[in-house]
């Protein structure tokens, strides 16, 4: 077995660059490119939203019929192409009703939309019957997130005859999100209504999506160790910590890698000035280049702190907002890039007009995320969970030491400074309080300027840190051949 080539079928709500909301789209758009390289077959799938333009895919001739269970046959299109810079092809599903919409899961008010569960039980049912229009068999069918959490039974129960000898992988790239709704779907889903009990799809007499492919996937993985550990436990589980301990056999922690030909202060062109860890000098540059922006005083001897993230709970927001003005009380200047929740905005749209020290820029916007990261001398992710993240370890590559909170994929990437034994690539903290960031935030400034040396020697180190998708590649194959043995 150690030698096959393997088929595999990755399914995806999200893919970048088509269409994304959050970190899976950049796992979806990434990790196969990196498994096509180690030898093995992999297409992907995803919806063909309307923001994605069809004039650069080719239609295939044939529809795709989709059985709906009770909701009867539905008839869809398909597009393929191929992932950028590589051979990967990708198929998307074309359905108007379902996926001719502004938004990926929600209307531009923040709703979901009511028909979700019917959506994407179409999307996960319509990618098994792509393998059967292109003749192509897959031997390890890998589900991402709720969208797809379904297709593991229904590979074996009502598709069964063409994937008898499939196996199937689970990754959960955010647990909050489980994909609960009417138990009427189960008539939608055709795999029985015996698998409607409390160690399946049942939840609060709802269909709970994310259970039911836990229990049924092969294989379950998480985008970091410490995450896979976390949503055992009832600060992290979102009510499913007893369900997931019950699989924890089949459990596998994988880190998220990163592209490092985007995301390399050597090679980056959004940046003012390319620097590498042995010419630092253009990193003066890229601060320059933010205080310009942000209208802050051009100082070389200052820390800048930088933030570019969502404005939600979970990515620590209340905890900023509650030592900002402590923070800008010592000598330093603060950069926030980001947009979520509204209060949150209002906030530290207040607090630009009245400290001098302070840049802020409501949005998202990809070049001055760049900027931020290269210009920075230190990045906050106080994160109440983080499944992976991804900023900390851009951050590692642009010298940008992260000062984060111990959990998930930040607690496994990020090594406390440690001065006497001249270790570490960044500052962490375990509690989810104000107290602990603020000290925190404290103690990397005075590293920064009474120690200089010390934040010099450690800018290097971060610089030097790998977590190419090669490794994570690897890590899933692994996985795949595991279960492939069974």
């Amino acid at each position: 077995m150690s030698d096959k080539k393997l088929n595999i079928l990755f399914a995806a709500s999200e893919v970048v660059p088509f269409a994304k909301t959050g970190g899976l789209a950049d796992v979806a758009g990434a990790l196969p490119k990196a498994i096509k390289e180690l030898g093995h077959d992999i297409k992907v799938v995803m919806p063909r939203y309307y923001k994605i333009d069809t004039s650069k895919l080719t239609k295939l001739e044939e529809p795709l019929g989709v059985p709906m269970g009770v909701m009867g046959e539905f008839w869809a299109g398909v597009y393929t192409t191929t992932l950028p810079n590589s051979d990967v092809s990708i198929y998307f599903i074309d359905y108007e009703e379902y996926f001719g919409r502004s938004g990926l899961y929600e209307d531009e008010h923040g709703n979901g939309y009511k028909d979700n569960a019917n959506r994407f039980m179409f999307f996960s049912k319509a990618a098994l019957q792509l393998c059967k229009m292109l003749h192509f068999t897959p031997d390890i069918i890998h589900a991402n997130d709720w969208h797809t959490a379904a297709m593991p039974l229904l590979s074996k129960t009502r598709f069964i005859h063409d994937f008898a000898h499939a196996k199937s992988v689970l990754t959960i790239h955010n647990l909050q999100h489980q994909g609960v709704f009417f138990k009427g779907l189960m008539d939608v889903m055709e795999v029985g209504w015996e698998h409607f009990n409390s160690h399946e799809f049942e939840s609060h007499d709802n269909v709970n999506l994310l259970k039911g492919g836990i229990a049924h996937a092969d294989a379950v993985t998480t985008v970091s160790k410490k995450y896979a550990n976390e949503i055992q436990t009832s600060e992290f589980g979102f009510g499913l910590e007893n369900h997931i301990q019950a699989h924890s056999h089949k459990v596998y922690g994988i880190l998220n890698g990163v592209d490092y030909d985007e995301w390399n202060p050597s090679v980056d062109r959004l940046i003012a000035k390319k620097y590498d860890v042995g010419k630092m000098s253009g990193k003066k540059a890229c601060k320059k280049d933010i205080q310009k922006h942000f209208g802050l005083e051009i100082r070389n001897d200052v820390v800048i702190i930088g933030f570019v993230g969502r404005f939600v709970e979970q990515k620590g927001i209340g905890l900023i907002a509650s030592v900002l003005n402590g923070v800008l009380d010592m000598d330093v200047q603060v950069v926030m890039l980001g947009t979520g929740e509204k209060w949150a905005e209002r906030f530290f749209s207040d607090v630009s007009l009245h400290r001098l020290n302070f840049g802020l820029h409501v949005g998202y916007d990809e070049v001055m995320a760049h900027k931020i990261e290269a210009g920075s001398d230190m990045f906050l992710m106080p994160s109440l969970f983080e499944p992976c993240g991804l900023n900390q370890i851009y951050s590692l590559r642009y010298g940008t030491l992260p000062i984060v909170r111990a959990t998930g994929g930040l607690d496994d990437t990020i090594v406390n400074f440690d001065e006497a034994k001249k270790e570490g690539n960044g500052f962490k903290f375990y509690d989810a309080t104000h107290d602990a960031l603020y000290h925190t935030v404290l103690w990397a400034v005075n590293v920064y300027y009474k120690n200089n040396k010390a934040f010099k020697a450690m800018q290097k180190r971060a610089m030097k840190e790998y977590f190419g998708w090669d490794r994570a590649a690897q890590s899933y194959v692994d996985v795949y051949k595991n279960i492939s043995n069974r």
